[in-house]
């Protein structure tokens, strides 16, 4: 499973990040696909302009397979795992641009700039199930794609795509968003403040302190209930000005809806944990990233790579 959100600070710099949640790590890396590159194309979602691209994920037969990403303009997108409600389409479909689903957030930052060109263009998208290789079987997501305004949630399904605007820049997995979106109408009484004191009878009853205008926020690690956490965080986390306390903030909103060690068990007999987070600042052009094994936040500035190349570039 995962989590995602997004917010802005002051100057309308967007920050977006994830939890990968899983049982293993499929080696992911830091992977750059600078201007130059000329990446394997599944069907015809070629690109005039490519951007470069920055993000998470592996390269596989030349092909950066990102888990999330972004470009050097403030665009990014994140997939989420989405069983039991993702389905794509089982061929190509004339007269649509047809994007494999592996393809999807490279292609999404490889040609926009904004959400509003991304929603604009998937009016003509066909999501198709193919495999890059035997090795990978098709992911089940959806994905979260922001900047600097707002976000927009995708879900591919069995009666087509469907787009959300995301209000409380969150996302998770299964079911779908608007579900979520409604559920959070059982936690509108949750706040940061103290309650005050009240009387039932004579018996005057008091708070035991801070953060018991919280009680009720799900603390499990199912997908409805790291939403909410998440929502409730990102709502309420007060703003920041640098670009490291804002960074400080996208890490511990994502903390509130991480996954530990051996509390979650998977039908493949293994426990699901953060496997890790990161997120992009807009405002620097740099990828953040930690893992569960080592919690210190490394950095990665896109203008320490070549960005005009023609070859794929990788950092730990």
């Amino acid at each position: 499973m995962c989590t995602g959100v997004r917010f802005a600070d002051e100057d309308g710099n967007m920050y977006l990040g994830r939890n990968l949640d899983w049982s293993f790590s499929y080696g992911e890396k830091i992977v750059v696909t600078p201007r130059g590159y000329q990446a394997p194309v599944a069907f015809n979602a070629t690109v005039a302009d490519p951007k470069p691209v920055m993000g998470v994920g592996i390269i596989v037969e030349g092909m950066p397979m990102y888990f999330d990403c972004a470009n050097d303009e403030g665009l990014a997108v994140a997939g989420l795992n989405f069983p039991g409600y993702a389905q794509y389409a089982d061929a190509p479909v004339d007269g649509t641009v047809n994007v494999a689903a592996y393809e999807l957030p490279f292609w999404i930052a490889r040609s926009f700039s904004t959400v509003d060109q991304v929603e604009e263009a998937l009016k003509n998208v066909t999501v198709v199930g193919k495999q890059v290789n035997e090795q990978y079987p098709v992911s089940l997501l959806n994905w979260i794609v922001g900047d600097g305004k707002r976000s927009i949630v995708i879900e591919a399904m069995a009666d087509g795509i469907h787009v959300h605007h995301d209000g409380v820049d969150v996302l998770a997995n299964q079911p779908t968003f608007d579900w979520h979106a409604e559920n959070l109408r059982n936690y509108l009484s949750m706040d940061p403040r103290i309650p005050e004191p009240v009387k039932w009878g004579t018996q005057e009853l008091s708070a035991w302190g801070s953060g018991s205008g919280m009680r009720g926020i799900p603390g499990d690690y199912s997908s409805p209930s790291r939403f909410v956490r998440a929502a409730y965080t990102n709502a309420h986390y007060p703003a920041q000005k640098t670009e490291e306390s804002n960074v400080s903030r996208l890490f511990h909103t994502l903390d509130s809806a991480a996954m530990g060690d051996g509390c979650a068990l998977m039908s493949n007999g293994l426990y699901e944990k953060t496997i890790y987070t990161s997120g992009f600042s807009a405002k620097t052009n740099t990828y953040y990233k930690n893992t569960y094994e080592d919690p210190a936040i490394k950095s990665y500035r896109m203008a320490d790579f070549d960005l005009e190349g023609v070859e794929l570039q990788t950092a730990e």
